[in-house]
Parts: C-alpha cells; structure tokens; sequence
C-alpha cells in the first residue's frame, strides 16, 4: 500500500479517532506527511505476511509530553540516532520500520522517518489505539518484552535501557522525560517478521485509513445512522459538554501520576447524563451512573460541527459533541491481555464493559 497526498486526510482523522482522546496532536505529523507526499515521496506500507520472515522490523515512536512536541519540534535526528543506538547495542540492521502505536501523531510520525529513511513500513503497530505507558504495549502483554529500547531526546543525549520488566522501562523512561525536552524519540529492538503475528496488532495502518476515509465520506455533522455505519461503531451520547473537572491522577513511587479528569454532559435525545472518566485517554463511560463502555474499546468525543476528534486536553464546556465506542482489537479482548488495558489497569475499580 502506498501512501500518497491524497490519503493523508483520511489517515490523520483514523489515527486521531484511534488516539482515543490522546495520542498527541495530529496536525504538525500532517503537514510533514502531506509535504513529503506532495513532493513524491510515498511511503510504503506492507502487510506482516509479505515481508520476508527474516526481515528485522525495528518498531518506533514518540514517547512523553505530545504538548512539548508540538512546541520543540524535531530535527530530524532524533530518530535516526534512536535507531542507530538499538543497531549498535543488538548487532542487528533494521530493514523495515513499524510504529509503536497507531493512535495519534505516532500512527503518521514513523511514515515519515522511514521514507526519510528509505526503508519500508509494516501494517501493523504494538497498540491498536491509542495507549498511555510502555508497560501496556503488544510486546509486553506477550511476554516478549520492551526491553531493550533505545531513547534520544531533543537536546542531543542518547540512552538505552538495556534489560528490566516493562514496569521498570516505563518509569526509568519517564524520569529521563523529566530531566530532558519533555519528549524523545525511542527505538526497540528488532523483531523478525516472523514473529510479528504473534506479538503486534496486524493491519492497523490500512485499518485506519480505511475509518477515517468512511468518516469524511460522511461529512460534516452526519445524522447518526450514518456516523455509526462510517465508524462502524456506537454513538453514546450526542450533546453538550455541561462541566470538566481536572485532577492528578493516582501516582506510584511517591511520585504524581498522569492527569485525571471527567466530562459530564446531557444526551440531546432523551436527556440522560453521560460522563467520561479520562486519564491521557478517555477510559469509561457511564449513563446515568452506569458503565456502558470502557477501556480496551475506544472512546471518542467528536466536535459536533466539524467532526474532528477531541483530545482529552481539549474539551470543554459548551461544545456540541459525539462520543462514541470503536470496538477493540480482538488482541486485547482476549482474557489473557485483557487485564492490561481494562479500567483496573488504569485505577478505576469498574468491570470493562466490551463491545461484542
């Protein structure tokens, strides 16, 4: 498959609705791909099962404060350091790219890097959405593990973690955010395509561009039969964001946790009250005091008026809204991974609720 200008709207609304409220902002991926398009640079994207089995897929990504990204802008060296480091520590050449996760900025960013490159890049990613830690990525709910990863940070240091439990990666990671630009580019170390069926979630790039070309063919402000049919999903609420409350999160080590939240509004067709419970991504929703969808599915608020998705920084008072649930991948609806990514996962002691 290949990427042209063309695509790159429908791709950009796809991972911004997978990005589940987070993510990162889309926009600045956007313009780079469209540039690098419009010039004739078409990324290559290939299905798991045409890449020769020994093919070495070094999966990569942007990892910390999206918000921080958008205002220090790369170079264009990090990510090539990243993955040098991860080449020189394991001895292995990547021959192709993969993204980390296909929700938000990280599901255009690695197209643009392996183009850059010129290296192909694999349909399928280690989230199926958008997803928060390190720790809940496809490798570590397999068993395979993050480690060894390799980070390089604006300023110019490079780091690799060469051995620890995912847990350890995550915070070891988020203590070198703290004391750097507040975002870094990381490299994980190969995977041999061969073994890409068992520990990624296959197909996600074409998925994507596939939902996000459905949801603009169906313009703006759609009724809902129609929305639901292009997300091939479920519409929980239509109506007005009534209140936004704030808080941080529960933390661990001592040290705070990521910023918690929820939205409260009032569904326009029978005046029930919705409220989505939020971290970096929206987690659960309740109806009148309900569970009705939750987290491995994936939550999205919708601008009523232009259907662009709303990341969880963004919302507020007063906004006409969609929320709406996209199944998850049966990956993570499988009970042996489940646990990773359900609400308990996330502190919030509420059973997941699954669309089936």
């Amino acid at each position: 498959m290949r990427i042209t200008a063309a695509d790159v709207p429908a791709l950009e609304r796809g991972v911004a609705l997978l990005g589940s409220g987070g993510g990162g902002d889309t926009v600045t991926a956007a313009v780079l791909l469209r540039r690098m398009t419009e010039s004739g640079r078409e990324p290559v994207v290939h299905p798991i099962a045409d890449l020769p089995p020994d093919t070495l897929v070094v999966p990569v990504g942007i990892v910390g404060a999206t918000a921080a990204f958008a205002e220090k802008l790369p170079s264009g060296d990090e990510f090539v350091s990243a993955i040098a480091a991860i080449e020189r520590w394991t001895g292995r050449r990547a021959q192709a790219l993969m993204t980390i996760e296909i929700g938000g900025l990280n599901g255009l960013l690695p197209l643009v890097i392996a183009q850059e490159l010129g290296l192909p890049c694999v349909d399928a990613d280690l989230s199926g959405r958008g997803l928060p830690r390190l720790d809940q990525l496809s490798v570590a709910a397999t068993g395979r593990g993050v480690a060894p990863v390799a980070m390089a940070e604006p300023g110019g240091r490079v780091v690799v973690l060469a051995a620890a439990p995912a847990s350890v990666v995550e915070s070891g990671i988020r203590a070198f955010l703290a004391g750097s630009g507040g975002w870094a580019a990381i490299a994980l170390a190969p995977i041999p395509a061969g073994e890409l069926a068992e520990h990624t979630v296959p197909g996600t790039t074409s998925e994507a561009l596939a939902l996000g070309a459905r949801v603009l063919a169906a313009g703006e402000s759609p009724e809902l039969a129609a929305l639901e049919t292009a997300l091939d999903g479920q519409v929980l609420a239509r109506g007005r964001v009534l209140e936004v409350s704030r808080h941080v999160g529960p933390g661990h080590h001592g040290r705070p946790g990521f910023g918690r939240g929820s939205a409260t509004l009032t569904d326009h067709r029978d005046g029930a009250l919705l409220r989505l419970e939020m971290e970096n991504e929206y987690l659960l929703a309740l109806r009148d005091g309900l569970p009705v969808a939750s987290t491995p599915d994936v939550l999205s608020v919708l601008d009523r008026r232009t259907g662009v998705p709303l990341q969880c920084d963004a919302i507020r008072a007063g906004v006409e809204v969609d929320v709406v649930c996209l199944a998850a991948s049966p990956f993570w609806t499988d009970p042996r991974r489940l646990p990773l990514l359900e609400p308990r996962a996330y502190g919030i002691d509420c059973d997941p609720v699954v669309a089936r």
